[in-house]
């Protein structure tokens, strides 16, 4: 509590954005005049060493307004108690670096407050150090303003010498004497040291006009209300109690109330004015766009906060961007089911959107229809060609609650909805027709008839919902990849980019659908991970792999758990459908122990990438480590083994762990991704998908890793490789030579290596083929 009363002891009653300027004014502001300063530090004990060591702060904060030189500004220092103290003149030092060294090595010396006897020692001595009289001298106290003595008449007899006071506050201060120390006007000579910078900032400002060197452009002293505060004890009577008194004669004794007081600490408000300098930020422009906040940084940086959907650039530019051609219409539902609300927050989602999507004017052909029991068509297809219009009619969107029959509605826009204008139709008809339904209910009749009707009329679907709707939602689109789902309703709002990407996913799949792959998940399931935790990546493992096209010819995936050990849990040739490897991932046990992450790497190195357990030749090779920071000493070595050899490390990482570790095994920022919890992992998965599939298309190198066995040494030919093979034969050296006997595979010459094209190795290199014939 007395902490934020000291910090309460003068208060500025103006909103916090001003509070900002006058702080960033304060820290810019500085002195270049011929000017004499003199700091009257109070050491009494009723300061005590802790107000003292912050005056001393204080006294060092001022230095740094001021512009301290042998010919300009002179700084010395008194300390005052029971008697004066000279610390150090004003000729003593000659850099602000030494003042300020000085003043930090002041010791509290203690005693009475003799503030009277202290100012007589100034009217006696001068200003030790200091110049001739034509050199403006400026006196600041800083003390609580509890002197044990009378300091009217010598504080009268300073100012009468032209000398400046400027009476500081510190601790609780008792602000009518320091109002007597004080220059006139007061109010712009008294300050409170509790905050430095904007303590800086008033002794500039009075100062500025005409003593110091005019403030910069467009700052100017401005008046503003304050109050200062006085922390006063005073006793007050709490009630009466009996007791019990004597009188002279003896044995006599009678019964009496007593008045029963107690002390009290008050705050005393004194009313003023305080004149602080205040200068333009770069965030008086409005430089954010699109409803962005923007957080100054000084005087000449900002940043700006942009909403959902913004920062494409600095300035909160439109983030999303449909870097493809197509006709759009959306399908809200307006059902009873969904209700009022759910209906406004898919409005409120369709607009934010949208006008993060788009600038002025609409780049594609964007429509909104509405259903319940019937369906309205409000926003015909290309019927805005500007933002603004569009959203207006987006406003005029009225809920409707009938039935939810959202096959019906689907039927309604295959038939209807892409009616093309006659201007446009010979252009229109040549994009894709992407439908975004919006619903949160479950439909009143059957969806599947309709939805592949709707598809038949060449129509993408996607499909936007909360989770119960996930089922449905996957009838209505065909594929878990074309269906968006929420948890709650920032998450929603959070789904806008995967929204983009699936529309643009059109005639072109999500993930890396047309690229060869062999992936592998190493997946923590230690102790420190728990089993709720292991759950959701678990969980997040299996939604990752709906974006991959799993068969021989495109992705393969394999899985790997570890704590101490590490264990396969299906090799890259296990599975061959996505049903069979999402079924095997809902099998996989949690483990507990103790992590080694640098275990799981060298297993998968050895275990897993290898041409035996599946991986093929001219395919990348990447893992993904999903992990919660332990165990990760000893990773950085086995991470850069896999490098080395043309696998790639994907580190994920939830929670608090030291970045120079991480970096250290992903090898780069690029293959780092860091999440602060597990439930804000599956924010991250559009991110990760997409750094994956820019791995799948790079170049591949077709000797890395070694697809030769027991040895061999790959060696490059133009487009092809080859294994050279000792004691050993076959085209991966995977059949050990008989001595003696013919080899056991008649088909190949006895020869210790044989040249092979990718194309020729039926069993381990299908996906090349694939890839050719594409």
């Amino acid at each position: 509590p007395t902490a934020l009363l000291v910090l309460g002891m003068q208060q500025i009653h103006v909103g916090q954005e001003m509070i900002g300027k006058i702080s960033a004014a304060g820290q810019l502001m500085q002195c270049s005049a011929s000017l004499d300063v003199l700091f009257l530090l109070d050491g009494s004990y009723s300061i005590g060493r802790g107000s003292f060591e912050r005056s001393k702060h204080f006294a060092g904060r001022l230095c740094d307004a001021l512009d301290i030189h042998p010919d300009r500004v002179r700084v010395g220092m008194i300390q005052f108690s029971s008697t004066p103290h000279l610390e150090f003149s004003l000729d003593s030092y000659l850099t602000k670096q030494e003042v300020k060294e000085s003043i930090k090595r002041t010791v509290f010396r203690g005693g009475s407050t003799e503030t009277g006897q202290a100012l007589k020692y100034i009217l006696h001595k001068g200003f030790p150090g200091g110049r001739n009289s034509s050199v403006p001298e400026i006196l600041i106290i800083i003390s609580d303003g509890k002197s044990q003595g009378s300091t009217a008449m010598p504080a009268m007899q300073l100012k009468e010498r032209h000398i400046t006071v400027f009476a500081v506050g510190i601790k609780f201060p008792r602000w009518e004497e320091l109002h007597m120390l004080a220059s006139e006007p007061p109010e712009r000579h008294l300050l409170f040291a509790g905050d430095a910078e904007d303590a800086a900032n008033g002794l500039f400002s009075t100062l500025s006009d005409p003593v110091c060197i005019a403030t910069a452009p467009g700052c100017k002293v401005e008046s503003h209300p304050c109050e200062r505060r006085t922390l006063e004890t005073v006793k007050e009577v709490a009630g009466n109690y009996v007791c019990w008194k004597g009188s002279k004669q003896p044995n006599a004794v009678q019964a009496s109330l007593c008045p029963f007081i107690r002390w009290k600490r008050v705050l005393i408000k004194h009313p003023s004015r305080c004149f602080r300098t205040v200068c333009p930020d770069p965030c008086d422009s409005q430089p954010c766009q699109n409803g962005g906040t923007c957080v100054p940084e000084g005087l000449d940086r900002y940043h700006c906060l942009c909403l959902l959907g913004y920062g494409g650039d600095v300035h909160c530019a439109a983030k999303l961007s449909l870097e493809c051609s197509v006709d759009l219409l959306f399908l809200l539902d307006s059902s009873a089911g969904v209700t009022l609300e759910g209906f406004l927050r898919f409005k409120a989602f369709l607009k934010r959107f949208l006008q993060a999507l788009v600038g002025q004017d609409l780049p594609i052909n964007v429509g909104v229809a509405q259903y319940d029991d019937s369906v309205k068509i409000p926003i015909e297809l290309g019927q805005h060609k500007d933002a603004f219009s569009l959203m207006k009619s987006i406003d005029a969107l009225n809920f409707s609650g009938g039935r939810t029959l959202t096959g019906r509605a689907l039927q309604y826009i295959a038939q209807h909805g892409f009616r093309s204008t006659p201007v446009f139709a010979d252009m229109q008809d040549d994009l894709p027709r992407v439908v975004v339904l919006l619903t949160d209910s479950k439909s009143q009749d059957s969806v599947a008839e309709a939805a592949k009707h709707a598809k038949d009329q060449n129509l993408f679907l996607i499909g936007i919902g909360s989770s119960f709707m996930r089922a449905e939602l996957t009838t209505v689109t065909g594929h878990p990849q074309q269906t968006i789902v929420y948890s709650d309703p920032q998450d929603l709002f959070n789904r806008m980019p995967e929204l983009q990407r699936k529309i643009c996913s059109v005639g072109n799949p999500e993930g890396c659908q047309a690229q060869s792959l062999d992936l592998a998940f190493a997946v923590d399931a230690s102790s420190g991970v728990g089993l709720d935790n292991f759950l959701r990546l678990r969980h997040f493992v299996r939604s990752s792999c709906l974006h991959f096209a799993i068969n021989r010819d495109v992705t393969q995936i394999a899985l790997v758990t570890y704590s101490s050990k590490a264990h396969t849990v299906f090799a890259l040739d296990t599975h061959t459908s996505s049903s069979a490897v999402l079924q095997a991932i809902e099998q996989v046990p949690f483990l507990g122990g103790s992590a080694s992450a640098g275990s799981a790497l060298l297993h998968v190195y050895s275990d897993v990438m290898t041409v035996q357990k599946g991986a093929r030749p001219g395919v990348n090779k990447v893992v993904v480590l999903l992990t919660n920071g332990g165990g990760m000493q000893e990773a950085a070595a086995p991470a850069q083994q896999l490098r080395h050899n043309g696998i790639l490390v994907f580190l994920v990482v939830i929670g608090d762990v030291e970045r120079d570790t991480l970096l250290r095994v992903a090898g780069s920022p690029t293959y780092l991704v860091h999440v602060s919890s597990y439930e804000d992992l599956q924010h991250y998965q559009g991110l990760i998908i997409e750094r994956i599939c820019e791995e799948a298309r790079s170049p591949v190198n077709l000797c890395k890793p070694n697809p030769c066995m027991n040895q061999g040494v790959c060696i490059l030919g133009p487009g092809s490789y080859r294994c050279e093979c000792h004691g050993w034969e076959g085209p991966h050296c995977e059949t050990r030579v008989v001595r003696g006997d013919s080899p056991r595979s008649p088909a190949l010459p006895p020869r210790s290596h044989v040249q092979w094209s990718p194309r020729g190795l039926q069993h381990f290199s299908r996906a090349l083929q694939h890839s050719k014939r594409q």
